[in-house]
């Protein structure tokens, strides 16, 4: 078995969180390409084909395991950053919208956590990051954002990162929540997750929460996150492609004065 580096961190900011990295000398951490902020001098950048924990071995086994990372939508590469000082180092990585990041230390979930295809940050080098297919044909058809899933492996701390506030549920053994897809951040190997249909003609018609949500069955811990990213840019895309002149007739048009839009 591999043995992942060990990191220390600390997290700062409340909205728009980064996380600080302390890096002994010769220790790594790697990141999804455009999450580096800042480092201190004494650091050596390294780009990486695949994840870098070794877990496939020859060029064949490490273009397989960049390959299954295009199907969650993440790069080919990651960035490896090694600090080749003689002294403790930092590194910083941001998360790229308003929400939380979460540290994990996989020796604590038995080696293994699975997320949302976006949720990966960063982490001690040796952690892999693969994929995670949900087997059931009703989860493949119907399962949106928590179809094909990540997982990450191994023994050191990974960092995700997630929208909006961020929520940590403990599920009993039987325990069966119902959740929103994109609402889901991570889970614990031993959950059990499932795609369910909602029912009745009026929810599926003017419901406007879809046709399906998610199953999570315990034992096991859930992340959750209140905001999900596709939520938030499908908001944002409506607010920018309607005329703010229409909010509320007069009174709409009252506030685009005192805002300043009237006098344009």
């Amino acid at each position: 078995m591999i043995q992942n580096h060990e990191i220390d961190y600390k997290i700062y900011g409340e909205e728009m969180q980064y996380v600080e990295v302390e890096l002994d000398p010769n220790e790594s951490a790697i990141a999804e390409p455009g999450a580096f902020m800042m480092m201190e001098d004494g650091i050596q950048m390294e780009t990486l084909f695949g994840d870098g924990s070794g877990a496939q071995s020859g060029f064949l086994g490490k273009l397989m395991n960049a390959g299954k990372r295009l199907l969650v939508g993440e790069n080919l590469f990651m960035t490896a950053f090694t600090n080749t000082s003689g002294g403790i180092k930092t590194v910083s990585f941001a998360s790229p919208y308003p929400g939380k990041i979460i540290p994990l230390d996989l020796s604590r979930f038995q080696n293994k956590i699975i997320c949302q295809k976006d949720a990966f940050l960063c982490a001690a080098k040796g952690v892999s990051v693969g994929i995670e297919f949900q087997r059931k044909l009703g989860t493949g058809l119907f399962g949106g954002e928590g179809f094909i899933m990540e997982k990450l492996e191994g023994d050191g701390m990974a960092f995700l990162h997630a929208c909006g506030h961020v929520v940590q549920r403990q599920l009993q053994a039987g325990d069966l929540l119902k959740i929103d897809t994109g609402c889901i951040v991570g889970f614990t190997s031993g959950v059990q997750y499932d795609i369910q249909f909602i029912g009745g003609i009026k929810n599926s018609i003017f419901g406007g929460e879809g046709l399906f949500f998610a199953t999570l069955r315990g034992p096991g811990t859930v992340w959750i996150q209140t905001l999900p990213i596709s939520r938030l840019a499908g908001r944002i895309l409506q607010y920018a492609t309607t005329s703010r002149r229409e909010e509320g007739s007069m009174l709409g048009g009252i506030g685009n004065i005192l805002d300043g839009d009237g006098w344009r």
